[in-house]
């Protein structure tokens, strides 16, 4: 501490410098939080049910707004920022857990991309492309049996009390 105070023109001028740093460090600290925190959400069952159900997703392929609920919870928690690596090295992104082999592009790599999308675009708060590509992928495969968590945890089931008390109808 004492050799710090030997590079300053006196120890009122090196506390000043020390403060300001540290300053300058926890605003950074506090803008890193905010940055992170913008950019990643995890959305209510509720917040949900309202989002699918304005994007037209209750009954779309006679798939019930109660089984798009169930499947967003089992596939990613309601994550808007979830991703998982797969052992072939694709990743599943997204709310929906989207592939990127098969539905958006991620990065250089050659996939196939049949939504036409970029797979960062499935991992934002704003949850348009993400719905577009389920869509798609319902409409393009066999239903949802695409999402093994809809398959484990939703297919066959009562799912009337997902969008219970969410002021959807």
């Amino acid at each position: 501490m004492q050799d710090a105070h030997l590079s300053c023109q006196s120890p009122t001028e090196f506390c000043l410098q020390q403060a300001l740093r540290m300053k300058a460090a926890g605003i950074l600290t506090l803008i890193g939080c905010l940055v992170t925190g913008a950019e990643s959400k995890i959305y209510t069952r509720c917040k949900l049910a309202k989002i699918f159900s304005r994007a037209g997703l209750d009954n779309y392929w006679g798939f019930s707004l109660g089984n798009w609920i169930c499947m967003a919870y089992y596939e990613s928690g309601y994550n808007t920022t979830a991703q998982r690596v797969l052992d072939d090295g694709s990743i599943d992104y997204g709310i929906f857990q989207i592939n990127s082999f098969t539905w958006c592009r991620h990065g250089k790599l050659q996939e196939n991309n049949h939504c036409h999308v970029a797979c960062s675009a499935l991992i934002t708060d704003d949850l348009t492309d993400a719905i577009i590509c389920a869509r798609k992928i319902v409409k393009e495969t066999q239903g949802m049996n695409y999402w093994q968590g809809w398959k484990k945890h939703c297919e066959g089931r009562d799912l009337s009390d997902w969008k219970k008390g969410c002021e959807v109808s």
